[in-house]
């Protein structure tokens, strides 16, 4: 009976285990496939949603910038305890003019993005304890903590005496 239950747990574990890794895929897939197709000065903003689809992100400035994305990420291997690792992980930046052509397109892969420096530069609080912003909310915190003014009586009577 004990061998009959050992050959049932170890075909379970077998039968669930699978030796195909996993992909969680987000975004257009085949992107850099399908960049190669748009051409600019002559694609459309029409040929591009035929082609990759809906932006990932849009942004309007003075022409309409579209993000597309394009992420692959599988299980590591058992020593990091399965966690997922990125291996595929691509942004493809179109510019397009207010006549719906495209004017600039920029791919990017991780290779590309491993080398965009970051400045490490932080900025300063620009109000110290003297400023005007520092003391006005100072004022309505204490305020808000005691609405009636109760506390600061009650410290005025203690001091008094």
């Amino acid at each position: 009976m004990i061998k009959l239950l050992y050959i049932f747990l170890f075909a379970f574990v077998v039968t669930n285990c699978s030796f195909k890794k996993v992909v969680k895929h987000h975004g257009v897939p085949f992107l850099e496939k399908k960049q190669k197709s748009l051409i600019i000065n002559e694609t459309t903003s029409n040929d591009i949603r035929r082609i990759l689809g809906a932006p990932s992100t849009k942004s309007k400035f003075d022409n309409d910038v579209w993000i597309y994305i394009e992420r692959k990420q599988t299980q590591s291997k058992i020593k990091n305890l399965g966690k997922m690792k990125i291996f595929k992980n691509d942004v493809l930046v179109l510019e397009i003019d207010s006549y719906g052509i495209l004017k600039k397109k920029e791919f990017y892969d991780m290779d590309d993005m491993n080398n965009i420096k970051i400045v490490k530069d932080t900025t300063s609080a620009s109000f110290s304890r003297n400023s005007f912003i520092y003391d006005f909310m100072s004022s309505m915190r204490q305020k808000v903590n005691d609405p009636l003014g109760v506390r600061a009586k009650k410290r005025k009577e203690i001091n008094q005496r």
